[in-house]
């Protein structure tokens, strides 16, 4: 086992042909998935708005550093689909941006 890294992945996604019930469950909701709720954990911070056009998930996954980002953004895209389809939400279009946290550089004021 190599080194592991720990990153923040952001997955942005538009939701994508809910049913009705889903759509009541999701502004029954609203009000807990907004900015403010927004955290990067390992099951997924769930953010939007009540338009519900666009989402975005908040990750945290811990993975191999020689399986680069690219590993991290799927591992978290993976995540997301998962949770979805288990609430019963359609999506589309999930994309990723990953922050290694172990490589990333920090300016600290003197």
């Amino acid at each position: 086992m190599g080194t592991q890294h720990t990153y923040r992945v952001i997955v942005r996604g538009t939701f994508d042909g809910l049913t009705e019930e889903s759509r009541e469950r999701l502004l029954a909701e609203a009000e807990e998935h907004g900015m403010s709720a927004m955290r990067f954990t390992e099951e997924g911070s769930l953010a939007y708005d009540r338009n519900l056009k666009h989402f975005s998930y908040r990750l945290v996954v811990v993975s191999e550093a020689a399986d680069g980002d690219e590993m991290a953004g799927a591992i978290a895209e993976d995540r997301v689909e998962g949770a979805l389809k288990e609430l019963g939400h359609g999506f589309r279009d999930l994309r990723s941006k990953v922050t290694d946290m172990d490589t990333m550089k920090i300016n600290y004021k003197r």
